[in-house]
């Protein structure tokens, strides 16, 4: 199975266009005013059409409301929504329902106890993330570059697809890979040179190590398959 490759925040032609080219499987654009990744609507109309259907267009929202979400799916057009906030499984289901997308559900992690609110989830997602818990004075969502223990996923049977995202970039891509074995992964704040901008060369290092890295691990599963 091929590894999902997500780049989440791009906020402008070069930085979209850089991770395309590196062959992205998933971008992603921020809909949550506090972030500095956060893209306006002319904005997100202009970027999701330079897509054209090169990748999944991923449209991430932090506990927005019906009202917002239709204004985020009408000027993206997404492939999938990302729930990065405090929604509870309810409201993914509903959130799925209403707009006939798939959604991902963003899911902090810190302790082995986080891990018991995948059950909950894992029948209303399409997709899980695991990002690490943001600091307790954080005013946004998300690992903010941090990561958490990557060994508390080994071995995990979910029974549903995940990527894996905080603190990623791509010098410890490789080793998060090794331990999780996750199907996925995401990054953001890794591959800037300041919040909210993105570096092209970084783009391109993360994805050429993180496939990499991947390698072996295809080359067994098709060596198993035959």
């Amino acid at each position: 199975m091929k590894l999902l490759i997500k780049i989440c925040g791009l906020s402008t032609p070069e930085a979209l266009e850089a991770a395309l080219e590196a062959g992205a499987d998933m971008v992603g654009f921020v809909f949550f005013a506090p972030s500095p990744r956060h893209l306006g609507f002319e904005a997100a109309k202009l970027l999701g059409a330079r897509v054209r259907g090169r990748a999944m267009k991923v449209a991430l929202s932090v506990n927005a409301g019906d009202a917002d979400l239709g204004a985020f799916v009408a000027a993206l057009k997404p492939d999938l929504l990302q729930l990065h906030g405090k929604e509870t499984p309810e409201r993914v289901a509903t959130v799925r329902s209403r707009f006939g997308l798939p959604v991902m559900k963003a899911l902090a992690i810190e302790t082995r106890a986080d891990l018991s609110s995948i059950r909950l989830y894992a029948n209303v997602a399409d997709r899980l993330l695991f990002d690490a818990r943001p600091p307790r004075q954080a005013t946004r969502p998300g690992g903010l570059g941090k990561s958490f223990d990557w060994r508390l996923l080994e071995n995990l049977d979910l029974g549903v697809p995940f990527m894996l995202s905080g603190g990623l970039n791509g010098d410890n891509v490789g080793e998060a890979l090794r331990i999780t074995r996750a199907p996925g992964v995401d990054v953001s704040s890794g591959v800037e040179r300041a919040p909210g901008q993105k570096d092209p060369d970084k783009i391109r290092a993360f994805v050429r190590a993180a496939r990499q890295a991947a390698e072996p691990r295809r080359a067994s599963s098709a060596a198993s398959s035959t």
